[in-house]
């Protein structure tokens, strides 16, 4: 049996709790599914030993100090931390000790906002990376030597990975886990976790119900969830206005104010999410993916992919097909 990877995960006041949890859970269980082996041995390591309080109040013990840690170091994670205003805390001693200790590793993933201290400790430069949507904007113009995607869950450049918000972290690691084990065991573990799929990198860190701000009336969030759940359904603005209560003319002058799109765009946008769950998850052929997304011809499929996806359904299926 090989050598077991060896994973330090660095904790530090105030990071985000999850963002630590998440891939350790991702590794132990990896462990658990691989009987008889013991392929990750997953280490905290602090500025000094004890005990640090992360951002959820949750206290965390450390296995070693940063000074412990040596240059024996198989997966370096970097999750984040961020300040009351939501900025990314850049402590330099941190970036100092991941400036020392990358080079030893044999690759080095950010969680969230840990990009930010990758990218401090230049580790970031000349490659794409992704962070937390929220502070993507403050990376790329902090770092002008980074090419920043805000939409992946997750981004591979050489040996560097970067994660994006919170959950996102679980997605990350069990990449990590196929890329050491194959996609068996990674899938086994997603099972395991309940989750909902394995996603892969590039897809998008938000959906349509995600990404669109809650609007202050609430018939009109409610219109919105059953959009989502009946794509199928007579979208068009006549009959969401009539299921309103209201004009058309009215109906669209209020959902314009409320979420800054049209009717129209919005429906599209929550169709081809429809499709999108459908192509990863199932085989169903592609005029029946139309038809239950209420998209109704594969031509129009493929209209409102090329403009809101800049692939083809087919070519989005090949790459993000999960189901066994």
């Amino acid at each position: 049996m090989s050598a077991p990877h060896r994973v330090v995960v660095a904790v530090f006041p105030d990071v985000d709790l999850l963002d630590v949890t998440g891939p350790a859970e991702v590794f132990a269980i990896a462990n658990r599914e691989m009987s008889g082996q013991t392929p990750y041995q997953v280490s905290l390591a602090g500025p000094d030993g004890g005990q640090v309080r992360t951002s959820a109040g949750v206290r965390l013990a450390t296995d070693l100090t940063f000074g412990e840690v040596g240059d024996r170091v198989d997966t370096l994670v970097v999750p984040g931390a961020v300040d009351s205003g939501g900025a990314p805390v850049i402590d330099p001693d941190l970036v100092a000790w991941i400036t020392a200790t990358a080079p030893h590793a044999r690759r080095v993933a950010s969680v969230c906002v840990g990009a930010h201290l990758l990218a401090a400790a230049g580790l970031l430069a000349g490659r794409t990376a992704t962070t937390h949507w929220a502070t993507a904007d403050r990376l790329a113009a902090d770092h002008p030597d980074v090419t920043v995607d805000p939409d992946p869950i997750y981004v591979r450049s050489g040996n560097v990975w970067t994660g994006a918000g919170i959950s996102a972290c679980m997605d990350l690691a069990l990449a990590l886990v196929a890329e050491d084990h194959g996609e068996r065991l990674a899938l086994a573990v997603a099972r395991q976790l309940v989750m909902y799929l394995k996603r892969q990198g590039g897809q998008s860190q938000f959906s349509v119900p995600l990404w669109q701000a809650p609007a202050e009336r609430r018939d009109l969030d409610e219109l919105r969830a059953w959009i989502t759940a009946n794509p199928a359904a007579d979208l068009t603005a006549a009959a969401l206005a009539e299921r309103m209560c209201l004009s058309e003319r009215h109906f669209t002058r209020v959902f314009g104010k409320e979420t800054g799109t049209t009717p129209a765009a919005y429906v599209e946008a929550a169709r081809v999410e429809a499709a999108r769950r459908l192509l990863e998850g199932t085989d169903e052929p592609l005029e029946r993916v139309a038809a239950e997304c209420g998209l109704r011809s594969v031509e129009t499929l493929h209209r409102a992919f090329r403009r809101r996806l800049g692939t083809t359904p087919a070519a989005y299926r090949r790459r993000f097909r999960t189901a066994a």
